[in-house]
């Protein structure tokens, strides 16, 4: 396996972007196969910085009603002989209710992990595409898109870019099938922007985002003249 393939292979890993069975061979792989190890570290510590913009997740309304069709029903009542009243914690070691509980919120706890790090990377609500955008050459993330609609997408900083006098920072997109790029607008350094596609396709996969530096009122032709600061391409959630 190259190194480009293995690289991509981790970062599809860590982003949760695998099936199910592609994930479980990666899982079956790490233990044997130091190199795959190294670089799915390697990039949980490049996205580390996404996890501090996680929010809490409230787990769905039937989530407990689920949980309890599928805990087994109360056992019949038994009668035995009367023993010593026993400690205050062994009362809620033996309680079928404590352990209900207990089942309960583990499931819900491992339900709102599972979902934490793809749809609590940026907000609440679960995205349909997601681009970590680097500098060209560089393994350190630097901006972060999510889109949880076909029409709507934000732009979230993870680093503080220094733009020179009289430049700007201009946001750009291109599909397959595009014959050029789209400006999405001017990017302040460390500020998260919204932006509409109304007037676009709707995003699609592999769909490429860049951040370009541009004079200071943004490129004069309509398309990118400087220097691209930031790249990425979008991937689908899964």
């Amino acid at each position: 396996m190259s190194l480009d393939t293995l690289q991509q292979l981790a970062a599809d890993y860590v982003l949760g972007t695998l099936s199910a069975a592609q994930r479980a061979r990666v899982q079956a792989r790490l233990p044997t196969d130091t190199a795959l190890r190294e670089a799915v570290q390697a990039w949980e510590d490049r996205l580390a910085p996404i996890a501090e913009l996680a929010e809490p997740v409230e787990p769905a309304a039937n989530l407990w009603q689920r949980i309890e069709r599928s805990l087994p029903p109360e056992p019949v009542p038994v009668v035995r002989p009367q023993v010593p009243k026993p400690a205050w914690w062994a009362g809620w070691w033996s309680s079928l209710a404590f352990w209900r509980f207990a089942a309960g919120a583990s499931f819900a706890a491992a339900a709102v992990m599972a979902v934490a790090p793809l749809a609590g990377l940026v907000s609440p609500v679960q995205p349909k595409y997601m681009v970590v955008l680097v500098a060209p050459n560089a393994t350190a993330p630097g901006w972060v898109i999510q889109a949880s609609t076909d029409k709507r997408l934000k732009l979230v900083p993870l680093v503080q870019t220094a733009v020179p006098e009289q430049r700007a920072l201009q946001f750009w997109t291109k599909a397959d099938g595009w014959n050029a790029p789209v400006s999405l607008g001017l990017v302040k350094p460390g500020q998260p922007l919204d932006v509409s596609l109304e007037q676009l396709p709707a995003i699609q996969a592999n769909q490429l985002f860049e951040i370009t530096l541009e004079p200071e009122t943004g490129s004069p032709t309509g398309r990118p003249t400087g220097p691209v600061l930031y790249i990425g391409r979008s991937v689908k959630m899964i």
